[in-house]
């Protein structure tokens, strides 16, 4: 971008401003403590105090309501089958929350403030939960770009078994000890949360046990659209898919009864479009980073009023900054609101608070993921090395604390040129697929990284955000753990 970016179009402006409205998407979760899927349609879990397995479907809702520092998540649950079984469950829990802000991470601990739940089978045989205790503990590490979190479950139900024998009325205690994890991560582009929950339940006939895994994520992703005629302003276009599905398996095992085996279920919400601007730059066509400058500019993440976007010069340090923080919709800073008006000063000497990009630069330096020059100077013209670069996109991810200690080399054979305060960024991007070395396994860290290449490092970036998490937060752990 140049210099002219500074006065963005209405259009483009419009463009951008839809974009944040419509683009952040729910987090995902998952539907309670029982390995259920659901789609905006039907809620199905599989029943297991029976000794063998039972299918449930039917409506689920699930609430949320956030007050201060206490979120109470409600969750109900009418479900029956075709055999004619029927299951009604009611949780409430409260998550008490504790907001770390020096250390940008909030804990909560959550309990749960009421329930009740009953199963009534074709032959009048009923579980009725009678006791109900549940702790969980989570950690949530506040990422400039992305949330992370984890969390560990311990509870105990008794259930309380009623059926008749003969003309007897028999009641039995089964009691079900629950331990498991969750681990998950919410960014601009989408989210996953991922449980792994083991049931041991104690019957008079004996002990079963059912190891539950279930996943839930909401995604964007950019497709490029064609446009057939050729009698045409443009060539294609880009779009937006928003999709959300959910998957579960339970591993059960019951040897005083119904034996092992493995269940699997599914959901899938019908998926959103939304079309993009199309890009019209004359100076493209041919080059290698085309893709990429379209993909960028159709988001709002590149903004330019030219048709000329000069692929082969310098990237500029603000409009790179401005590309990141656009990237991953990093909220503006609020603005104080006085009885006395006063004129808004900028942090530096280079930067102008009439820019309509300013908010996010003050946003970038207040988060900690890009640094001034100086101490009156931003550097805003500056061109943009690659250590640069990576730098502000890693701690933006705010991974670079995963590096190794200090002290270590990384495997570029120019490793003794990239800057001291650039390594664990370099290696970190490196490992994550975000960079690679050139053909003589040089990094180039203080290469100044012209628009066309910058480009290419941004739509990384997105491509990280967009499935990477999800592949590390879902296939990876559903798969292979």
């Amino acid at each position: 971008m140049n210099k002219f970016t500074k006065r963005l179009s209405i259009t483009l402006l419009a463009i951008i401003l839809m974009l944040t409205a419509i683009a952040p998407i729910a987090s995902a979760k998952v539907p309670e403590y029982n390995g259920g899927v659901m789609d905006e349609y039907e809620y199905e879990e599989v029943f297991f105090l029976t000794g063998y397995p039972i299918k449930f479907t039917g409506k689920a809702t699930v609430t949320e309501k956030e007050n201060k520092d206490t979120l109470t998540s409600t969750y109900k649950f009418t479900l029956a089958n075709s055999a004619g079984d029927k299951l009604t469950r009611n949780v409430v829990y409260v998550s008490d929350l504790t907001k770390h802000i020096v250390k940008s991470q909030t804990t909560s601990n959550t309990t749960v403030k009421s329930y009740s739940e009953k199963v009534t089978m074709s032959d009048k045989t009923t579980f009725t939960l009678d006791d109900y205790q549940f702790s969980q503990g989570s950690v949530i590490d506040n990422r400039p770009a992305t949330d992370y979190y984890s969390g560990n479950i311990i509870a105990r139900k008794i259930y309380l078994k009623n059926y008749k024998s003969g003309k007897n009325n028999i009641k039995e205690e089964i009691t079900v000890h629950i331990t498991g994890e969750n681990v998950g991560y919410k960014n601009f582009w989408g989210s996953t949360d991922t449980q792994f929950i083991d049931y041991e339940i104690v019957t008079p006939s004996g002990t079963g046990f059912v190891t539950s895994k279930v996943s839930d994520s909401k995604s964007k992703e950019l497709n490029y659209e064609t446009h057939l005629p050729s009698l045409s302003s443009f060539v294609g276009g880009n779009s937006v898919v928003s999709t959300s599905d959910i998957i579960s398996e339970y591993d059960y095992s019951f040897p005083y009864y119904v034996g092992s085996g493995t269940i699997k279920l599914s959901k899938q919400k019908s998926p959103t479009i939304e079309r993009l601007i199309v890009p019209k730059f004359r100076d493209i066509a041919k080059h290698w980073s085309k893709p990429n400058i379209e993909k960028l500019y159709s988001l709002g993440i590149l903004d330019e009023s030219s048709n000329f976007f000069s692929p082969d010069a310098a990237m500029k340090k603000d409009l790179f900054t401005i590309g990141v923080a656009k990237a991953v919709d990093l909220r503006v800073l609020e603005e104080k609101t006085t009885k006395k008006k006063t004129t808004k000063k900028p942090l530096f000497n280079d930067l102008d608070v009439k820019d309509l990009n300013y908010g996010y630069i003050e946003s970038a330096l207040d988060k900690g993921i890009v640094s001034p020059k100086n101490k009156v100077s931003f550097g805003a013209n500056d061109s943009i090395t690659r250590a640069e670069a990576v730098t502000i996109i890693v701690r933006s991810l705010g991974l670079e604390g995963r590096a190794p200690i200090p002290g270590y080399k990384t495997k570029f054979i120019d490793d003794n040129k990239i800057p001291k305060q650039a390594k664990d960024s370099i290696y970190i991007a490196s490992e994550l697929g975000l960079i690679d070395p050139d053909k003589k396994n040089r990094i180039n860290a203080n290469e100044v990284l012209t628009r066309g290449k910058a480009s290419q490092l941004l739509v990384r970036y997105l491509n990280f955000l967009e499935s990477d998490l999800k592949q590390n937060y879902r296939d990876d752990m559903f798969y292979f753990n």
